[in-house]
């Protein structure tokens, strides 16, 4: 998987191991952080890989795959969950904001998707993939976030793509959060009004994350080309 160091992936990462699998997660900053989560893994009884890479060079996905198979020689499941989540309105918008968007939010994925479609497709059962987009990109897109909202537009068409051509040997589908681990940047008067639009009353947490990424993992096998919606009902307000 993607990320696994901190928040949502973190939880992802445990919630794989508490299921039997075995974990590998990739980190650029948060070393320290993955090696804690590599160690809760292996205190589980499963075996655990992190993988320092930056998303958005050109080779990630051959320099994740290299990594990958000098430990491991079979994968069933992948999750992408790193992403980047930086302001950045259309008058100030930058070629390299916008590039590194999409490199780490829709190339990387889509990337590690060919590099990995033979090892997903060689089990009886079908392999998962689970991609992370957003609800922002679901008609009402984020204000102030141009780059991120087309980084994660370009995911969700990827994960319909790659639903398409992968069947039926690996299910693709896709996770839309609201707010499961709320970004340092919101204040709590901000926290407040974004509250009081989720009809559920709640924040989400990577917990909730974790337990839908399982449902599509274990029990959605009838499944592909889908997009839950994890947001507590915000999107119908």
């Amino acid at each position: 998987m993607t990320g696994g160091a901190r928040r949502v992936g973190r939880a992802v990462a445990l919630a794989l191991a508490d299921a039997d699998m075995d974990v590998a997660l990739t980190c650029r900053t948060s070393g320290d952080e993955a090696e804690n989560v590599v160690r809760a893994i292996e205190a589980k009884g499963r075996r655990a890989l992190a993988i320092h890479v930056d998303l958005a060079e050109a080779d990630a996905d051959e320099q994740v795959e290299r990594a990958f198979r000098a430990r491991f020689d079979s994968m069933a499941v992948l999750v992408n969950s790193a992403s980047i989540f930086a302001p950045c309105a259309v008058a100030d918008v930058t070629n390299e904001e916008f590039d590194r968007n999409l490199a780490i939010n829709a190339r990387a994925p889509l990337m590690l998707i060919r590099r990995f479609r033979p090892l997903l497709a060689a089990h009886e059962v079908p392999g998962r993939i689970v991609n992370f987009i957003d609800i922002h990109v679901m008609g009402q897109p984020l204000g102030g976030y141009v780059a991120y909202n087309a980084s994660k537009a370009a995911l969700a068409e990827i994960t319909m793509t790659c639903a398409m051509e992968l069947a039926p040997h690996v299910t693709v589908n896709a996770i839309a959060p609201g707010v499961v681990a709320w970004a340092e940047r919101y204040t709590e008067a901000e926290r407040r009004e974004y509250l009081r639009r989720v009809p559920l009353g709640r924040p989400g947490t990577p917990e909730d994350a974790a337990r839908t990424v399982m449902f599509l993992v274990r029990d959605a096998s009838y499944c592909t080309g889908q997009v839950i919606r994890l947001d507590g009902g915000r999107l119908l307000t």
